[in-house]
């Protein structure tokens, strides 16, 4: 069964032409032309992927953004973005987008950024610290890879596609100091110079959901001038 793929975009000649090449890639294509038609779209949680420009009329991609992760729709969002403004990327970020491409761009561009992100959700590699079943246990956090899923103290935790990528990622390099560079070239595959705010805002969110107390984290440690690390949260 071919992905299916939502484009939202006013401009009719954009969403003609990704519709066309992401077609010609084998996924299955529907548009929209307004930020509220593009929420009824992704409201029905049959897609794969959200391809969600900026500017729309109706409602604007951040806020079609927001409130499908309000409802816990977690469908990978990538936002297009006609300004070239660290504001509205990191906005977007923050607001729950996976990845974002500035125009202009190429169609080809797309396509390989789409591919990139529902590969890297469909093919999770299991290390050798992982217990027999997938599942990898830091403290009180679960993580089972092949199900896609993440728990704290038994309850799952919502997290968007990149969110989970950057926990699992950081999951099986436990006690390795990773730098924000590493990061970049290992959950978003490919090079964000000067955008290493991408790291942190996810971090961030990631924090929110597993640390008892964000100002005190204990699962995931900022080593000041190089990056992060994972630990096993010391007894108290």
């Amino acid at each position: 069964m071919k992905d299916k793929i939502i484009v939202v975009d006013d401009e009719l000649s954009i969403a003609t032409l990704l519709k066309f090449n992401l077609e010609q890639a084998g996924f299955v294509v529907e548009t929209a032309h307004d930020g509220m038609s593009g929420l009824k779209l992704a409201e029905k949680q049959d897609a794969a992927l959200i391809v969600l420009d900026l500017m729309l009329p109706e409602l604007d991609g951040l806020e079609v953004c927001k409130r499908l992760r309000q409802q816990k729709i977690n469908t990978p969002i990538l936002m297009l973005t006609a300004k070239d403004d660290e504001f509205d990327k990191v906005l977007g970020l923050e607001l729950g987008a996976d990845d974002y491409l500035t125009k202009p761009f190429s169609p080809r561009e797309v396509v390989a950024r789409v591919k990139a992100i529902l590969r890297r959700m469909s093919h999770q590699t299991v290390s050798p610290d992982e217990i027999t079943d997938g599942t990898i246990l830091i403290g009180d956090v679960k993580i089972v890879p092949d199900n896609y899923e993440a728990f704290k103290a038994e309850e799952r935790l919502e997290l968007t596609p990149k969110e989970f990528e950057l926990l699992v990622y950081l999951a099986k390099n436990k006690g390795r100091v990773l730098t924000r560079d590493q990061l970049l070239s290992a959950i978003w595959n490919y090079d964000f110079v000067g955008d290493t705010r991408i790291v942190d805002v996810h971090i961030s969110h990631v924090r929110e959901k597993i640390e008892p107390n964000t100002k005190k984290p204990i699962y995931i440690k900022t080593i000041r001038g190089l990056g992060y690390k994972m630990e096993e949260p010391k007894p108290e």
